[in-house]
């Protein structure tokens, strides 16, 4: 019976440690990126998480609309309830990767002049 406990103890030992990832990516590189409103980088970014489930993102980037969405972070098979218990002897990184593609703001004739002026205006005042 001792020697049952001893191997199993032995065996706990010798499971790896799973590491999990979000990298976030976007089109053109260097926006801002929020997770679940905590700042946590410019694109490209990796950020560690604890948990699989639903993230609000948020990207923004001067001159692009800004981007808020949820994204899911799914939970690999290693990760499901009863195979969690095997443990893998070497260590596992459980990648979750998402790309955005950001718009350019449209610099156009047909926005309102009002906002035309307060576009301008604060271009003005950057430059001060």
């Amino acid at each position: 019976m001792r020697c049952a406990v001893g191997i199993f103890a032995g065996l706990g030992l010798l499971a790896g440690c799973t590491s999990r990832v979000i990298e976030v990516t976007s089109e053109p590189a260097g926006a801002l990126v929020w997770l679940n409103d905590v700042e946590v980088g410019r694109t490209p970014c990796e950020v560690q998480f604890k948990y699989y489930g639903v993230y609000d993102v948020r990207l923004r980037r001067e001159g692009y609309e800004p981007v808020t969405t949820s994204r899911r972070a799914e939970a690999p098979p290693h990760e499901w309830v009863g195979l969690d218990l095997l443990a893998s002897p070497l260590p596992i990184t459980d990648r979750v990767a998402w790309h955005f593609v950001l718009t350019p703001v449209a610099e156009s004739a047909d926005r309102p002049a009002a906002e035309r002026d307060l576009l301008e205006r604060a271009r003005q005042m950057r430059g001060q």
